[in-house]
């Protein structure tokens, strides 16, 4: 294991060639919540070194989605694009050292000795032809103009291993290692090369990413070895796989964080799921009867969030648990906590809310435990909030097609405009008084008055409801039930003349 003594520094590290996904997300919060609880340091590296494919909007959409999730950085955002000179420089002490060397081979050469090995049953790895040309030979070739890449000489025979904080000793034969490039014939380093100058220029005492790099890892510790620096603690954690058990793809649904987003979902239910996808807390995240916990505050998954609590096994990504989790999270959220992140989903659809935030947040408080996403407060549950919102055609078709119930609510709006008072009792006992009167059962009319109210045929308890709404608004809504349009049936439809 390393020998660094100092804090942990860690890094989240993605390629801008795509926005931030499911996969990268979980190991940035891993690695956030790992700093967070040891007091470390978290750094955010862009690896933009592949020109062709990353842009400038990849990039505002990692850092979005990490801004959206909470994910703040100590260091950085530092960019492998500025820092080349780093790259080339360490390339080249690795070849005064003699542990790389230049190659002048060209690709077409490279692709057609790889087809020739692939065709004679032998594995298509580099046959190390320039490793024997001599130093001095090779500098007067690159002195004279002639490309060469700069390939890292991997040892004969042996093995390189090193320690895992997850899933234990891994071993590789250097064998099964071709000699690997370093930098590029134009100059531009590949992750091998990059990833190691970085991790050692910044200091880091811990590389914890997704167990796809664990191949990647010995061409790097062959790395440190030598340039004679001590190994980080690597920790690689398992994948996120799909309820196929697949490798989690667009396939399974939206992948990218902002997605989750722009679906309704609250970032503290997302980091909740994510953080428990290939980890656990162990016996210290068991509520008081010893029953495993699943809903963690951030400051409750800082304080117990440890290495030794990453599985080995890979995770399941499961849309229901996370719908699971966003319902859990609106439900235990206060309506003034809430009210923000209401308020960009009314940005996005140009809905303004016609009432006082005291109104507002108390009507937030009433419908909460019915929402399923942020969307609801934008779309089903418009009608607490404004007086425009729209009726679900099927609701009106259930619960409003008799025009004598409608009738009814006309009327009912009247008894309740003029009631000495206007509560949850009274308007209850008012409303079932007066379906007593018309003998009617009151489920006709407390399903169409939640309709005509709402625009929904499910929700609170009508009475809550009302007291919610208002007198006045109640009184209006109901007066105007008979214009509400909706299919009815051609028989109790008016005739015209």
């Amino acid at each position: 294991m390393s020998s660094i003594s100092e804090r942990p520094r860690v890094r989240f590290a993605p390629s801008p060639t795509g926005y931030l996904h499911v996969g990268g997300a979980r190991t940035a919060l891993f690695n956030w919540l790992f700093a967070r609880h040891t007091g470390g340091t978290f750094i955010l590296r862009i690896e933009d070194t592949d020109f062709e494919r990353s842009s400038e909007a990849m990039v505002e959409g990692i850092l979005e989605g990490m801004r959206w999730l909470g994910l703040n950085w100590d260091e950085g955002p530092f960019y492998q694009s500025r820092r080349l000179d780093l790259y080339k420089s360490t390339a080249q002490k690795l070849l005064d050292s003699g542990h790389a060397y230049p190659c002048f081979c060209t690709k077409d050469d490279l692709d057609h000795r790889r087809k020739v090995a692939s065709e004679a049953g032998k594995p298509p790895m580099y046959d190390r032809r320039c490793s024997i040309i001599a130093p001095a030979n090779a500098a007067e070739r690159r002195a004279a103009g002639e490309p060469a890449a700069i390939r890292f000489r991997v040892p004969d025979g042996g093995v390189t291993a090193f320690d895992d904080a997850v899933v234990g000793r891994v071993e590789f034969a250097n064998s099964e290692l071709e000699d690997f490039v370093l930098l590029r014939s134009d100059g531009i380093p590949t992750y091998h090369l990059s990833v190691v100058a970085d991790d050692l220029d910044m200091r880091l005492t811990h590389i914890i990413r997704g167990a796809d790099h664990i191949s990647n890892t010995p061409k790097q510790v062959l790395q440190y070895q030598a340039l004679g620096a001590p190994l980080p603690i690597f920790a690689h954690v398992p994948l996120i796989l799909g309820p196929d058990k697949t490798r989690l793809s667009k396939r399974h649904g939206a992948t990218s964080v902002t997605s989750y987003k722009d679906m309704g979902i609250m970032p503290e239910a997302f980091r909740n799921f994510l953080a428990l996808l290939g980890w656990s807390p162990g016996a210290a995240g068991k509520d008081a009867d010893g029953r495993d916990r699943e809903i963690f505050s951030s400051e409750e998954l800082i304080r117990l969030f440890s290495l030794e609590g990453i599985s080995k096994s890979n995770a399941v990504f499961d849309n229901d648990k996370l719908a699971w989790f966003n319902t859990e999270w609106i439900r235990r959220s206060s309506a003034q906590e809430l009210l923000p992140l209401i308020k960009t989903e009314w940005g996005k659809t140009g809905f303004i809310p016609a009432r006082s935030e005291a109104d507002i947040l108390s009507a937030i408080e009433l419908v909460k435990p019915r929402a399923r996403s942020l969307i609801d407060f934008s779309t089903s549950f418009c009608a607490y909030f404004s007086d425009d919102y729209n009726f679900d055609p099927a609701a009106v078709t259930k619960f409003l097609k008799e025009y004598s119930t409608r009738d009814l609510l006309v009327e009912l709006g009247g008894r309740y405009d003029v009631a000495p008072e206007f509560s949850e009792a009274s308007t209850e006992q008012l409303l079932r008084a007066f379906a007593e009167e018309k003998g009617v059962k009151p489920g006709v009319l407390i399903n169409g008055a939640r309709v005509a109210l709402t625009g929904q045929g499910v929700a609170p308890s009508l009475f809550a409801v009302l007291v919610a709404l208002g007198r006045d608004r109640v009184v209006r809504r109901l007066q105007a039930a008979a214009s509400i349009s909706a299919p009815v049936p051609s028989a109790e439809a008016p005739q015209s003349a």
